[in-house]
C-alpha cells in the first residue's frame, strides 16, 4: 500500500512538470507598426525552454536569425539579443516590402510556431495645390484641387481660408500598397477672396509630428468702386473743406479726376487737389456745386458725386440776462441745423414754427377786442339811463310869477295851479 501511493505520487509530478513544459514552450511576440524608414524591432520569448532554438522568418518564409545565426544575407536586418529564452532582431530603414506577417518557431516536438504582424506606415508626400490662376478675376468660378501621394493607409485631406475650414470633395486611388489621395474645392470669386490664403493639410498617423500641407494666395482683380467722404457736416462761408475720394479697385485705381458740374475746377487757388484729396482752403458762395470724383482700372470706371452748399454764417445771438464777461463767438451748429440756410428746405419748416410770439399777439390782441365791447356796452346803457330819468318841475316861485306883481302874489298863484301860468324848467344831467 505504502508502495503503491508512492508510485502515484511519483506520476503525478512527472505529468505536473511535463504539463508544465508543455505550457511554458509557446513563443510569445507582439505586433510591430512603424513609420516607413524607421527601425522595427522583433522580439520572441519563451517562458521555459529546454535548450530549444528559436527561429525568425520573413513573410516569404525566409530565415532571418536562427538563435545567434544570421541566415539571410541583408544588411539592413542585424542580431540584438539571443539566448534561450529570447530572440530579438531589427530591421532598419524598413520599407513598404517589409510590411506583413513574421513567424517566431521554437523547435520542439511538434514545432511550435507565433506570428506577430509588421505594420509599415506609408508617409504622404507633401501636397501640392493646382487650378490656381493668378490672377483672378472678379466673377469667375476656379476649382482647386490638392492631391498627395505614398500614403498607407490612406490620408486625409482639409481645406482652410484663412483659420476657418472648408469642406472639399475627397477622392482615394489606391496604387500598389499606398494611396493618392485628392480634394477638390470649388470656388466663385469675388473681392473679398483677394489676399485670401487657403490652405491644405494632410492629416496622417505617421504624420502626427510633423505635418504636411500647403498654401496659396489668392490673388483677384475687381473695378474699383468709390466713394466721397468730407470733413464738415455744416459748412459755412469762410470754412476749411476737406473732400476725400476713396477708391477700392485692384489694379488700384490712381490716379482720381475732380470735376465740378460736369466741367474742369473753377479756382485752383482755392481748390488744392493733392492726390485722391480736394481741399477748400475757404469757402464762399461761388463753390456751390456738384463735385465729382471718378477712378477707374482695365477692368471698369467708377464715379461719385458730392453736392456742396454753402451755408450763411449766422450773426443773431440769441438774448441773455446776464451779458458775458469775454466776448464768446457764435457757434454756427447751435444756430443752424442741418441745411438750414438751403433754400430747398425754405418751405418745409414746421407751421408752428411762430411759437409763443404768435400765441401773445393773439391774446393781447382779445384783451383789447373784450376792453372794447364792455366799454361800449357801458356807454350805451349809462346813455339810456339817463334819457328816462330826465326832469321838468316847477318851484314855487316861478309859478305864476310873470303874472304876479310881488312875490307873495306869485306864491298864491302857483298853489293855485293856475293853467295859463308858464312854467319855469330846470334840467339835471
Amino acid at each position: 500500500m505504502h508502495l503503491k501511493s508512492h508510485l502515484i505520487f511519483t506520476l503525478y509530478t512527472i505529468y505536473g512538470i511535463l504539463l508544465k513544459g508543455i505550457s511554458g514552450q509557446y513563443p510569445l511576440v507582439q505586433n510591430v507598426t512603424v513609420t516607413e524608414g524607421a527601425t522595427a524591432n522583433m522580439t520572441c520569448r519563451v517562458e521555459f525552454n529546454d535548450n530549444t532554438s528559436l527561429q525568425w522568418s520573413n513573410p516569404a518564409q525566409q530565415t532571418l536569425f536562427f538563435g545567434d545565426k544570421k541566415a539571410l544575407r541583408d544588411n539592413r536586418i542585424e542580431l540584438v539579443h539571443a539566448s534561450w529564452s529570447e530572440l530579438t532582431i531589427s530591421i532598419n530603414d524598413v520599407t513598404l516590402t517589409d510590411d506583413g506577417m513574421y513567424t517566431c518557431s521554437l523547435f520542439t516536438m511538434p514545432v511550435r510556431t507565433a506570428r506577430a504582424y509588421l505594420t509599415v506606415l506609408g508617409v504622404p508626400e507633401k501636397p501640392e495645390i493646382d487650378g490656381l490662376t493668378k490672377p483672378a478675376l472678379e466673377g469667375d468660378d476656379i476649382t482647386l484641387t490638392c492631391m498627395t501621394q505614398g500614403s498607407k493607409p490612406a490620408a486625409d485631406l482639409r481645406w482652410f481660408r484663412n483659420e476657418k475650414e472648408v469642406k472639399g470633395a475627397k477622392e482615394v486611388n489606391a496604387s500598389g500598397k499606398t494611396f493618392t489621395v485628392r480634394s477638390s474645392l470649388q470656388l466663385h470669386v469675388d473681392r473679398n477672396d483677394d489676399g485670401v490664403a487657403y490652405t491644405c493639410k494632410v492629416d496622417h498617423v505617421a504624420l502626427a509630428q510633423t505635418p504636411q500641407q500647403a498654401t496659396e494666395v489668392l490673388e483677384v482683380h475687381y473695378p474699383p468702386r468709390v466713394q466721397i467722404i468730407d470733413s464738415l457736416a455744416v459748412p459755412l462761408e469762410g470754412q476749411y473743406l476737406k473732400l476725400e475720394c476713396v477708391s477700392k479697385g485692384n489694379p488700384s485705381p490712381d490716379p482720381v479726376k475732380w470735376t465740378k458740374d460736369g466741367g474742369e475746377l473753377p479756382d485752383l487757388d482755392r481748390m488744392i487737389v493733392e492726390g485722391r484729396e480736394l481741399t477748400f482752403t475757404s469757402l464762399n458762395k461761388t463753390d456751390n456745386g456738384t463735385y465729382r470724383c471718378e477712378a477707374g482700372n482695365h477692368l471698369g470706371t467708377s464715379r461719385a458725386e458730392y453736392v456742396l452748399y454753402v451755408y450763411d454764417i449766422p450773426t443773431i445771438l440769441p438774448p441773455s440776462t446776464t451779458p458775458p464777461l469775454h466776448s464768446i463767438p457764435p457757434d454756427p451748429t447751435a444756430q443752424l441745423g442741418p441745411r438750414a440756410s438751403d433754400p430747398t428746405v425754405a418751405d418745409n419748416r414746421d407751421p408752428n414754427a411762430l411759437g409763443q410770439h404768435g400765441t401773445d399777439h393773439a391774446l393781447i390782441g382779445g384783451v383789447v377786442a373784450v376792453v372794447v365791447f364792455v366799454t361800449l356796452c357801458l356807454i350805451i346803457v349809462l346813455g339810456r339811463y339817463l334819457a328816462r330819468h330826465k326832469g321838468t318841475y316847477l318851484t314855487n316861485e316861478a309859478k305864476g310869477a310873470d303874472d304876479a306883481p310881488d312875490a307873495d302874489t306869485a306864491i298864491i298863484n302857483a298853489e293855485g295851479n293856475h293853467a295859463h301860468a308858464e312854467e319855469k324848467k330846470e334840467y339835471f344831467i
